[in-house]
């Protein structure tokens, strides 16, 4: 059984869905009625997730909650890499597949970023392009523009990797 609560973002509102062991969900939008977590533990990940939030649109790095990542292992393995990915900073999807150690891959790495369940936190929007293009975005082009200009504003400056 999973919690889900509501979150009031400068995007919009979001929808956080936690379970006992993390965080499984964050999407741009209202998704469901509201359910109240069923554990202390399923309470704490939803508080965590809140407070992370809550971080990120203050401008702050957000210290990432526990996660319950719900995917293929190609899939898990990106978004632990996007993980790395410091506020206001971006990489390419080629980037990202060269240090999986998959080359050519940049499609696949595009496809998993698709279906990240956790947007925002699991910062998708900073994978870019080559030559800086936004690509594409779950949440709207729209939304990655924001998000990017967002940490770009608050990061000391923003650094692209080589």
């Amino acid at each position: 059984m999973t919690a889900l609560a509501r979150f009031r973002s400068p995007l919009g509102p979001l929808s956080v869905e936690a379970s006992d062991e993390g965080v499984c969900a964050l999407l741009l939008g209202a998704s469901g009625a509201a359910r109240p977590p069923v554990s202390a533990l399923t309470r704490r990940h939803v508080e965590d997730a809140l407070a992370a939030l809550e971080d990120y649109f203050a401008g702050r790095a957000p210290r990432i909650p526990a996660l319950d990542l719900r995917g293929s292992a190609f899939e898990r393995e990106v978004w632990e890499e996007l993980l790395r990915i410091p506020f206001g900073e971006t990489r390419t999807y080629g980037e990202v597949a060269a240090r999986l150690g998959r080359p050519g891959a940049a499609r696949a790495v595009g496809s998993a970023n698709g279906r990240n369940p956790v947007a925002v936190l699991v910062p998708c929007h900073r994978v870019v392009q080559a030559g800086g293009r936004l690509g594409g975005y779950a949440g709207g082009l729209e939304a990655k523009r924001w998000l990017l200009a967002h940490e770009a504003s608050h990061a000391p400056l923003l650094r692209v990797s080589r």
